[in-house]
């Protein structure tokens, strides 16, 4: 998978599943709730309406692309992937390792590896990330404003700017894209103060989808082989 994004990793399995985290940091924005009176008004009634949005539907999935790039360090990485929510609940597969949470556990699944992580959910973890905190992850710690309107390929893509108040915070910006008409996420750029820049574009945002009744759930049995590390 890919490498930290400048200090973005919300996980801290040792493990090689480890180099997801920054890409959750990521999906987090796609469904982020923003409610601070003191930000663009504009922005903020934009951020509404795609918050209603994704908050009506059933489930989502999202096939994506996930590029990071660094002249300095002279990385150039492209990767795909896609996730899939309901409710309180994920499926997310990234660069080979599959990252399920039922709701109360946390199940990574590294083929490559033949290991599987499964961590319980602890409420009281800052650093645990649940879809539930995906809705409200930047509720605070941002400043936000409208920015530019690109034409992509005969769609109108509206910025919102995010700037951390923290200055510590290792990211300079990021950029927010999204759909005039259907107010969904299009793209989001994130600006690392180092020159990281990571990309994560939606080439797919299916909505309300007949999901399997077993979509959420982890069986054992499919892996007999594999060596289950467990994290209390």
């Amino acid at each position: 998978m890919l490498p930290s994004t400048q200090n973005t990793t919300l996980f801290a399995l040792k493990n090689k599943s480890q180099s997801i985290l920054p890409l959750l940091t990521l999906i987090a924005l796609f469904f982020v709730a923003f409610t601070s009176s003191a930000q663009d008004k504009k922005a903020k009634a934009l951020l509404d309406q795609v918050t209603s949005k994704v908050k009506s539907y059933d489930n989502i999935t999202i096939d994506f692309k996930y590029s990071l790039q660094n002249a300095k360090e002279n990385i150039n990485q492209d990767s795909k992937g896609n996730v899939t929510l309901k409710g309180n609940m994920y499926v997310l597969n990234f660069m080979g390792v599959t990252k399920l949470f039922d709701g109360k556990k946390t199940y990574t699944i590294v083929p490559e590896d033949e290991e599987i992580t499964i961590s319980k959910l602890n409420e009281n973890d800052d650093n645990a990330i649940t879809p539930s905190k995906m809705l409200t992850f930047f509720n605070s710690g941002y400043k936000y404003t409208m920015d530019i309107i690109q034409d992509v390929r005969g769609r109108k893509i509206q910025y919102v700017k995010l700037v951390p108040t923290n200055a510590k915070d290792q990211r300079k910006e990021i950029l927010l894209g999204i759909d005039i008409q259907t107010k969904h996420i299009y793209n989001l750029i994130e600006f690392g103060k180092k020159g990281t820049k990571t990309t994560l574009t939606v080439n797919s945002f299916k909505t309300n989808q007949s999901l399997s009744k077993n979509q959420f759930t982890f069986a054992a049995s499919k892996y007999p082989n594999y060596y289950i590390n467990k994290i209390d």
